[in-house]
């Protein structure tokens, strides 16, 4: 079945005139974050009149405000190693008051559900998952059957037993033109083209080994280069800056709205397999993704995306999935030259857009 004959089915479910609140509990890891856009817009094609929230950290809260769809987003400040039951507890009387009348949890874990037990929101829906019995009220079975994690999230906001489609709709994240013009000038950024480089990821294993000297060959081209991500990029940042010069910037730092505005502006992003990949597919910027250790048909964002450079050589311990490598070589990134990335870079930014998705 193809989504649009999914929705086309959906129309004439009995429940489609309900306008109750739903609750969104996402995962809370910024690629993942964004990917729960794609559940959101799955809600509003199911329940057009049902307003849906979306639980959130205090980092990702940003991307909220460029989410369509999304109402609003109820601050979470839950410790990621405990149960922090008073907290959970603070959390359930918010989520009570808001009187939501179904809850989609996406983490497997028993904590992901507490706060919506607690809350007594009605319906609560999730897949089986650390004994969970009692917690949830809406079972779902065979997540580790679909293939993507997109399928896996956009199935709890359909029926039960639904076949489901592969053409999920897109994360979108609609960033004004007004809002990026205000950000460029408060940054005293000039007006040459410029390439946002993403160097960060989850795990030393997914990061690619020759960002500065990337950004040396592209500074030497004309281009401007801008170093993206959070307080952990900030050395690789400056090793970055002082290979490529003056023309290079350092804009990491602790607000992902930084980073937001930046990938919008930017004239392209050349990205690991992180979270600030997705950002930049869903605001639609021309965007590269580097792969090494991880597989784009499982991890690349669904968005379609200018070009996936990987190792052109064969790489038998790969995909491996793992934060380090185990085998010690990393050659899955090392293998992956400076002229691939700055050709990609270069065709990207010089030809009419034709991007491709990885599924």
């Amino acid at each position: 079945m193809d989504y649009n004959s999914l929705v086309h089915q959906l129309a004439g479910a009995p429940d489609r005139e309900e306008t109750s609140p739903v609750l969104l509990v996402p995962y809370m890891w910024i690629g993942d974050f964004v990917r729960c856009h794609t559940v959101v817009r799955v809600l509003k094609d199911r329940w057009p009149k049902r307003p849906v929230d979306v639980l959130t950290t205090a980092l990702c809260a940003p991307l909220l405000d460029y989410m369509p769809g999304v109402r609003a987003g109820i601050p979470s400040d839950l410790p990621r190693g405990a149960i922090a039951l008073g907290k959970q507890r603070a959390l359930a009387d918010i989520l009570r008051s808001r009187n939501y009348g179904a809850s989609l949890v996406m983490p497997r874990t028993w904590k992901a559900t507490l706060a919506p037990a607690l809350a007594g929101i009605p319906q609560r829906t999730g897949f089986v998952g650390e004994f969970r019995f009692g917690m949830l009220n809406d079972w779902r079975w065979g997540e580790r059957t679909l293939p993507r994690m997109v399928d896996c999230l956009s199935a709890l906001a359909l029926p039960p037993n639904i076949e489901l489609p592969m053409d999920w709709p897109e994360p979108q994240l609609v960033v004004p033109q007004g809002d990026i013009a205000a950000w460029r000038a408060t940054q005293s950024l000039g007006t040459a083209k410029a390439v946002a480089l993403a160097p960060g990821a989850v795990g030393p294993s997914k990061r690619w080994s020759y960002y500065a000297e990337a950004a040396k060959e592209l500074t030497s081209r004309g281009y401007d280069v801008w170093v993206i991500g959070g307080p952990g990029e900030t050395t690789a940042a400056t090793q970055i800056v002082e290979a490529a010069g003056s023309r290079a910037r350092d804009l990491t730092g602790d607000d992902l709205r930084n980073g937001i505005l930046a990938l919008a502006a930017a004239d392209l992003v050349i990205s690991n397999d992180s979270g600030l990949l997705h950002v930049s597919a869903a605001i639609g910027s021309p965007t590269i993704g580097i792969f090494g250790p991880t597989s784009p048909f499982h991890y690349a964002p669904l968005n379609p995306v200018d070009a996936i450079v990987q190792a052109k050589t064969e790489i038998d311990c790969r995909p491996c999935h793992k934060p380090t490598c185990r085998m010690q070589h990393h050659r899955c990134m090392r293998d992956i030259a400076v002229g691939d990335v700055i050709g990609a870079a270069e065709t990207a930014i010089h030809a009419k857009r034709t991007p491709t998705a990885a599924h």
